[in-house]
């Protein structure tokens, strides 16, 4: 015999989950401090201007 859900209960369940899973995706992206978002930012500036820098120009 199957078991019994309490259809309440579970919707309840599904949106803690769905409210938890976007806090986390939350916490990720706002919670890292000025300083090392600004550095991260510089770092990938400096990597895309690097890489700008080493192409070939291909002028025919």
């Amino acid at each position: 015999m199957a078991e019994i859900v309490n259809l309440r209960r579970a919707r309840k369940a599904k949106a803690r989950d769905g409210k938890a899973r976007e806090a986390e995706a939350n916490r990720i992206k706002h919670g890292a401090p000025k300083p090392a978002r600004d550095l991260g930012k510089a770092r990938a500036e400096k990597d895309a201007h690097d890489v700008e820098a080493h192409k070939l120009d291909e002028e025919k």
